[in-house]
């Protein structure tokens, strides 16, 4: 073994996202807790807690688990889903009221594109 290691991609888009918003309180969740479970707790004085799923995708699919899913149909009320698009490079926050939508690849409107939104978006939910 040579020591090198491969940083998954939804890992590098939580480093970006904790270093972009540093107003929110965030604790990483383990995904092996429960099914479906969104990787991120969120915390915020104004607004409490949310929850936040992310996803990497260099296609036009974002790939959702029957579980992830349900968890995000079942719980609409402040959840959401980043999503960094890797051609060409973008993110884009959605409610998670849109799971079913996204995961059958229709085209929903996001709720912020750029950091400082996506930051005053989950703060201001």
């Amino acid at each position: 073994m040579n020591g090198d290691f491969t940083v998954k991609p939804e890992a590098k888009l939580w480093q970006e996202l904790k270093k972009k918003t540093p107003l929110i309180s965030w604790t990483r969740l383990e995904s092996s807790a429960s099914l479906g479970l969104p990787d991120l707790l969120g915390y915020t004085d104004t607004n409490g807690f949310f929850t936040v799923e992310l996803k990497v995708k260099s296609s036009n699919k974002i790939r959702f688990s029957p579980h992830q899913i349900a968890f995000h149909y079942t719980h609409q009320t402040n959840s959401f889903i980043l999503v960094k698009a890797l051609d060409p490079l973008s993110y884009k926050l959605f409610a998670g009221s849109a799971v079913r939508a996204l995961a059958n690849n229709e085209n929903v409107p996001e709720i912020a594109n750029t950091w400082p939104d996506i930051q005053e978006k989950l703060i201001h939910n």
